[in-house]
């Protein structure tokens, strides 16, 4: 049997960070898909850490967990949205791991005692990675994002090993360059100049761009293409105009019009296994996200909003995502704000309560530690009091849970172990087989991580969502509803409709309709698995009731 040709795209940084990297691998993704071929993605992260799951959120953004529990950049979760598929652990490194491993070998005399050097050793386990990845997924293209920008000293590394790659693979690889353009308010011009010195940096470690997608405020004009090409030593036709655009699920289509998948194509010397591009349900779902009637207003209640003077959203970007999908799916345009929880613990917390009157639906989701977490049990409550549609994701479901044990089951200081592990009533808390890693400070083995099967009672909200009795969903948690005070709770009307198949772990905590027009809590994180082209049912659920609040207004 003959062996499989494989193709690989680096696709680099130009000038700054934040360009659009991911969204432009995402989107060469999607395009290629529809031209027929099999892809995968893959991010290379320039950090030491092993893996992301303890980088500060807002300082890196939200950390998504794949399927088989392995904690990625955010940029694995538009890979997935975008080619909806399904990726592995495999797909993902950062240096930390991949000098781990190197060491690792070393220390197991894997390298038969010769000399361990940066160069060549650790881009060859770069290079192996990257290849394993291709394989795993049996990919014709895969695509490999390397974090940073050109020029750091933290991404060297990684582009030496790119360039190896092209060495080994002649015409199987190539290069596309992500840069950014800058239009000075006192110039009014676009200026080509640093994307130019980007691309000498380029140059200077040996790789040189096949194609360049130039981001800017607005579409780069024939003079500004030819400026690049000539300077940067491309082919004018392969500058790519990205400017700003509405929504990021435009930009495959920017990209099918401007033809990058057929210029790619002849740059890796493959023919294309469909002739257009073949992506009428991605057309579909963009046209309509921008043909809707109506609007819903949803509160999103975190407490990794505020940075300085400015508003993060990355922290919870599949949160948000997922809710656009849901509201697209039902016509209507999704109107999110971002709300601090920390505004609800103060004296005057009853009038700032009140403007949630103003929203259709409450969400509030996952995180870690004790800063605004009263302020959150503060707004589940005026959620349950006042019928409002209420979704918690993790920590909003334990703190739902903890909220209707203090104010309906009466449990007197009904709190989590994460807040106070010396407290009387921890009604979320570790469990006892977990307690022993934590005082060993194992810290990483006492989360549940990746995917769990969880059962749904019939006659619930959760069953009836799913349209199905077990479902599979993705956690990211250390910490459980206690099982000692199940009982009570639901003495008291909660609702336990999810559980782990031997029924000791509690995944969904739901309120009946008869109760509450919608009040869920998912120990899971299900916009991990949300998609644009396949919603996820809870969140569906969610804005469909949110929606009916609006509508009854």
């Amino acid at each position: 049997m003959a062996k499989k040709n494989r193709k690989y795209i680096f696709v680099v940084g130009g000038v700054m960070s934040g360009v659009g990297k991911g969204v432009a691998s995402s989107s060469i993704g999607t395009v290629l898909v529809g031209k027929g071929f099999k892809v995968t993605a893959l991010k290379i992260d320039p950090y030491i850490n092993v893996d992301a799951g303890t980088m500060n959120p807002t300082e890196h953004g939200e950390v998504f967990v794949l399927r088989d529990g392995y904690e990625t950049d955010q940029d694995m979760g538009n890979y997935e949205r975008f080619l909806n598929e399904t990726l592995e652990g495999v797909n993902y490194m950062t240096t930390g791991s991949v000098y781990l491993e190197v060491i690792r070998k070393e220390r197991n005399l894997e390298y038969k005692g010769k000399n361990v050097e940066v160069v060549p050793d650790i881009p060859k386990e770069v290079i192996r990675r990257i290849e394993r990845s291709a394989q795993s997924a049996d990919a014709d293209i895969t695509i490999v994002e390397i974090g940073g920008t050109i020029g750091e000293y933290q991404n060297v590394i990684f582009l030496e090993a790119g360039r190896m790659m092209k060495s080994k693979y002649p015409g199987d690889v190539a290069f596309v360059m992500v840069s950014y353009l800058p239009i000075p308010s006192k110039v009014g011009e676009m200026k080509t100049k640093p994307t130019q010195y980007a691309s000498r940096s380029l140059n200077s470690v040996g790789v040189q761009a096949d194609i360049i997608i130039a981001r800017s405020d607005v579409a780069l004009d024939k003079k500004r293409k030819e400026k690049i090409a000539t300077f940067c030593n491309v082919k004018s036709d392969h500058v790519i105009s990205a400017p700003d655009v509405e929504s990021i699920y435009d930009v495959p289509l920017n990209f099918e019009r401007d033809e990058l998948g057929e210029i790619l194509c002849d740059v890796l010397g493959t023919k294309p296994k469909k002739g257009k591009a073949e992506m009428a349900a991605w057309r579909s779902f963009v046209k309509r996200s921008k043909n809707t009637k109506g609007e819903v207003k949803i509160a999103v209640v975190g407490k990794y909003f505020n940075s300085g003077d400015f508003v993060l959203s990355d922290v919870y970007i599949s949160v948000l995502e997922a809710i656009k999908f849901s509201a697209y799916k039902y016509g209507v345009k999704p109107v999110i704000d971002y709300v601090s929880s920390v505004d609800f613990e103060n004296k005057d917390k009853e009038s700032a309560l009140k403007r949630f009157d103003d929203y259709d639906g409450i969400l509030v989701p996952g995180g870690f530690g004790t800063t605004g977490i009263e302020g959150k049990i503060e707004v589940i409550k005026y959620a349950r009091e006042h019928n409002i549609p209420y979704f918690g994701i993790c920590y909003g479901m334990q703190l739902a849970v903890i909220e209707y044990a203090r104010n309906k089951a009466r449990i007197s200081g009904a709190t989590t172990s994460e807040v106070d592990p010396n407290a009387e009533n921890l009604i979320i808390d570790i469990l006892p087989e977990q307690k022993e890693k934590l005082a060993k400070k194992e810290y990483g083995g006492t989360m549940r991580l990746g995917e769990y099967p969880c059962v749904l009672k019939k006659g619930t909200i959760a069953r009836s969502a799913y349209k199905g009795e077990t479902v599979i969903e993705r956690h990211r948690h250390r910490y459980e509803v206690n099982p000692e005070y199940v009982e009570v709770l639901e003495k008291a009307g909660l609702v336990f409709s999810g559980t782990s198949p031997n029924g000791r772990l509690c995944e969904i905590a739901e309120l009946p309709r008869s109760v509450h027009p919608f009040f869920v809590g998912v120990q899971f994180h299900p916009e991990f698995t949300a998609r644009p082209l396949s919603p996820h049912p809870l969140f569906s659920e969610f804005v469909k009731s949110s929606i009916n609040r609006r509508n009854s207004k």
